[in-house]
């Protein structure tokens, strides 16, 4: 929802930033890079139990996922091949948080495996109705909108990480809420399907 709607506030300073890294010699892959290994180190961060720290690196992180595409834009490089990593990069910082803070509270085993699975289906989902619609979006594919896009998917893991106290209440929460997304997508699907 932030993504698709409330993007646009932050364009400027993406851009600007873009700009900064293409004259200093960077292409856009070496930001994803620095996206994903500043995410996963947020992971690492969060389970030697540094929550704060683990918080502005996952931030910075999707700072970096953000900067990348208007890189990749700027630069006429956007391709599949970017977007590819980029999503690949995204899931796998997600994970690193999701299994740091697992392993660090495991009575809350089963209510992570609910929000994993939301996860997974929310994104097969997604990925399955870009490869079927012929409709694009700046990002080289076809990016189905959602209640619980990559943004409030951040904001949803700063408050597990920060309130670890709540963290089963907060992870029920969060799975549900994927869980709308997912009704919301398989709708939308079914009408591109049927339009197609």
């Amino acid at each position: 929802m932030l993504d698709t709607r409330a993007r646009k506030v932050f364009d400027n300073l993406f851009d600007k930033t873009a700009r900064l890294f293409l004259s200093i010699g960077l292409r856009a892959n070496h930001v994803t890079a620095a996206a994903f290994v500043t995410g996963l180190g947020a992971g690492a961060v969060l389970y030697f139990e540094y929550p704060i720290p683990a918080v502005c690196l996952l931030w910075l992180s999707g700072f970096f996922d953000a900067v990348d595409g208007s890189m990749a834009r700027q630069s006429g490089t956007a391709g599949l091949a970017g977007a590819f990593f980029d999503i690949l990069s995204d899931r796998l910082v997600e994970l690193s948080i999701f299994w740091a803070l697992a392993l660090r509270h495991p009575e809350t085993l089963t209510a992570m495996l609910a929000l994993v699975s939301t996860v997974l289906i929310s994104m097969t989902v997604f990925l399955t109705t870009g490869m079927i619609t012929t409709k694009k979006s700046e990002k080289s594919f076809y990016y189905q909108p959602g209640l619980m896009e990559r943004s409030e998917g951040f904001i949803a893991s700063t408050i597990m990480m920060l309130f670890q106290c709540h963290l089963t209440l907060l992870t029920w929460i969060y799975a549900a809420l994927i869980g709308v997304t997912i009704i919301q997508r398989i709708i939308e699907a079914i009408k591109l399907m049927s339009r197609d």
